[in-house]
C-alpha cells in the first residue's frame, strides 16, 4: 500500500516537473566539475542559491539540445515522502523511464536530486544509478541530517563538489540588472560613480540572494533567520552539544571581529575568567562545526612549519559580508574589513589557496594568494608573488613602490583574469 501511494506521488511530481516553465533566475558563476562518471555535489551555506543553480544547470541542457523528457528536477522535501526508505527511490528511476522510455539506456538524461539526504541510505542507490544507469547526475542538500559538504564525500569519491556562495560583487549587479556591458576602463565618470555606490552597498548588505533590494530592518531579520538555523539545525542539533551558550558566544566573538585573528587559547581563557567550564578540545571542534557548515571560514598564517601554523591564531571571515552589522557592536562599519572579506572570496572562487603573511618587520599582508611597504617585505619571503594593493579609491597623490600595482577593489572584483 505504501509503495503504490509513494509511487503515485513520485510519478506526479516528474509530470510536474518536466511540464513546469523554467525559472528565470539570476546567473550564477559558479565553476561545475566535469569528469566522467562522477556526480555533482552542489553545496553551500543555505539560502545561498544551491536550488537555484541546479534549475540554471538543467535549464543549460535544455538550451543545448536535450529535451525537457531527459530531464529531471526532484525534490525530496516534501511531506508526502516521509518515510521513504532507500529501496524505495528505485521508483523514482522506474518512473521516470516509464513516462520517458526512449531515454533508457540509448540516450543519456540529467537528474537533478534536491534534498536527497533526507532519505537514508541514498549514497548506495547514487553510487548504483552512476554505475547502472546512463545518467548525470547533480545532488545537492543542506538539512542538519547531513551537511551539505558531506553530499560529497559520503559518495565515496564518486562526486565533485561544485560550491555555491551568496552574489559575488559582479553577480549582485547582475541580479539588480547593472552588470557593465564595457570593462571598467571604458566606464563613464557617472557610470563609475554609480558603480562605486554599487560596492559600498554591496559590502554593507552581503549577496545573499532573498536579502536583495530590502530595507535594512527586513534584511537584517532575514539573515538573523538565516544564523539560528545553522547554529540550532546544523551545528546544536546535529551534533547534541550540551553548552549552546558557548557556541552563541563564539559566533559574537567571530563574526563581530570580522577579519581579526581568533585564538583559541585565548578565547578559552576568558571564558574560563567568567566561570564557564568547556575544554579546548571542544572550542576547536565548535569551529569546525561553523566551518563545515559554511557559516565562516579561517585562513592559516603562510609558513612551511607546522608549528608556527598552530601556535598562530587564525584570522576568521564570515561567508557573506551582510551577516557583520548582526555581530558589530560597534555602531560603525568597518568599511576596510569588508572590503578584506569580499577579497577573500573572490579569490577562494578563483580556486586559490589563501594564506595571510605575517612579515620579520612585523607588518601584516591579508593575503597570499597561491594558484594567485608591508607587500615589499612580504615579497622577500615570497619573490614569485605579484603583489597587488586593492583599495575603494586609487588616489592620484599616493606613491606607489615600484613592483606593486594599486588596483581600484570594483575593477579588480569583475575582471575575471586579475
Amino acid at each position: 500500500m505504501e509503495d503504490n501511494l509513494f509511487r503515485s506521488i513520485i510519478r506526479q511530481k516528474i509530470i510536474d516537473a518536466q511540464a513546469a516553465v523554467l525559472p528565470v533566475l539570476t546567473r550564477r558563476d559558479v565553476w561545475l566539475p566535469a569528469v566522467k562518471g562522477k556526480a555533482t555535489a552542489v553545496i553551500g551555506m543555505r539560502r545561498a542559491g544551491k536550488t537555484s543553480l541546479l534549475w540554471q544547470i538543467l535549464a543549460d541542457h535544455h538550451a543545448s539540445g536535450t529535451g525537457r523528457d531527459g530531464l529531471l528536477y526532484f525534490s525530496f522535501e516534501d511531506e508526502r515522502l516521509a518515510g521513504m526508505q532507500v529501496q524505495d527511490l528505485d521508483i523514482l528511476v522506474e518512473e521516470f523511464y516509464r513516462l520517458n522510455p526512449a531515454w533508457r539506456d540509448t540516450r543519456r538524461a540529467c537528474f537533478f536530486l534536491d534534498e536527497i539526504q533526507l532519505v537514508s541510505g541514498w549514497e548506495m542507490f547514487a553510487r548504483r544509478l552512476l554505475d547502472s544507469e546512463n545518467i548525470e547526475l547533480y545532488l545537492s542538500g543542506s538539512s542538519a541530517r547531513l551537511l551539505s559538504r558531506e553530499v560529497a564525500t559520503s559518495m565515496r569519491g564518486r562526486a565533485m563538489e561544485a560550491i555555491v556562495s551568496p552574489f559575488s560583487f559582479r553577480e549582485s549587479l547582475r541580479h539588480a540588472g547593472r552588470e557593465p556591458d564595457l570593462s571598467t576602463a571604458r566606464l563613464t565618470k557617472a557610470e563609475r560613480s554609480r558603480l562605486d555606490r554599487d560596492l559600498l552597498d554591496y559590502l554593507s548588505h552581503g549577496g545573499f540572494p532573498e536579502a536583495q533590494g530590502l530595507d535594512s530592518r527586513n534584511r537584517l531579520e532575514l539573515l538573523r533567520t538565516y544564523v539560528d538555523v545553522v547554529l540550532l539545525r546544523d551545528v546544536v542539533e546535529r551534533h547534541n552539544l550540551s553548552q549552546p551558550q558557548v557556541l552563541r558566544w563564539m559566533v559574537q566573538q567571530l563574526l563581530g571581529n570580522t577579519a581579526g585573528a581568533f585564538s583559541i587559547n585565548k578565547f578559552h581563557a576568558d571564558l574560563k575568567s567568567r566561570g564557564v567550564a568547556v575544554s579546548k578540545d571542544t572550542l576547536h571542534s565548535l569551529l569546525v562545526h561553523l566551518e563545515d557548515a559554511f557559516l565562516l571560514c579561517s585562513i592559516d598564517i603562510a609558513t612551511d612549519s607546522e608549528r608556527r601554523r598552530q601556535v598562530n591564531p587564525r584570522k576568521v571571515y564570515p561567508v557573506d559580508t551582510g551577516l557583520c552589522a548582526l555581530f558589530d557592536r560597534s555602531g560603525k562599519s568597518n568599511i576596510g574589513h569588508l572590503l578584506e572579506t569580499v577579497v577573500l572570496h573572490e579569490l577562494q572562487r578563483r580556486a586559490t589557496e589563501v594564506t595571510y603573511v605575517k612579515t620579520p618587520a612585523g607588518f601584516e599582508v591579508d593575503f597570499y594568494a597561491r594558484g594567485g611597504c608591508a607587500l615589499q617585505d612580504a615579497a622577500q619571503q615570497f619573490p614569485r608573488a605579484q603583489l597587488f594593493l586593492i583599495a575603494l579609491d586609487v588616489p592620484t597623490t599616493i606613491q606607489i613602490p615600484k613592483g606593486i600595482r594599486l588596483v581600484r577593489a570594483s575593477d579588480w572584483l569583475l575582471d575575471t583574469t586579475a
